[in-house]
């Protein structure tokens, strides 16, 4: 279990453990959405996809085909990571989403929910893990974060969301 330290307004609050789980809540939409709002990165359709895959996994549970982790510190979602197995192949998995809270960046949370995903994907057979991000300049710190943590550059598709927003797709095998 990690600790992380918060720090508000020159303020130290003291740590807690930070605990990860797999069961979706009815209150992990809203968590999300506020998750992947703190970082005024993502475009408003791109929110309402993280939150709706939330929503989609509490209706339809396993069959959804979206899975999740949330990291939670002190009764509160500070991170998590939504993947999933991709159709019609032996042990690929998506990561769609990974996101912490963007005050709590920097901790270590973020590299810890993906070992952490990791472990759980592999439990489950998997053995690939393929992850698609934005090219844009604001997505940097992402890529490096991709790089850092064991994910190879496999592919660039050109203008792929939107004329100079091209898709990066990044891959790790587990095994």
């Amino acid at each position: 279990m990690r600790v992380a330290k918060i720090q508000k307004h020159n303020q130290v609050i003291y740590p807690f453990p930070i605990i990860y789980r797999q069961e979706v809540l009815s209150t992990d939409a809203e968590s999300v959405r506020e998750i992947i709002e703190s970082h005024g990165l993502f475009w408003r359709d791109e929110v309402e996809l993280a939150v709706e895959l939330v929503q989609e996994r509490l209706l339809k549970g396993a069959r959804s085909g979206y899975q999740f982790l949330f990291a939670e510190q002190a009764g509160r979602v500070i991170g998590y990571s939504c993947f999933g197995p991709i159709p019609c192949t032996r042990g690929r998995y998506d990561l769609y989403w990974i996101a912490v809270d963007h005050d709590m960046r920097g901790m270590g949370i973020g590299k810890e929910l993906l070992k952490q995903s990791e472990h759980v994907i592999a439990g489950q057979g998997g053995r690939t893990i393929y992850i698609d991000t934005s090219s844009r300049r604001e997505y940097d710190a992402t890529r490096s974060f991709y790089k850092r943590c064991g994910y190879r550059r496999e592919a660039f598709l050109k203008d792929f969301y939107c004329p100079g927003d091209s898709k990066i797709i990044y891959v790790k095998s587990i095994v």
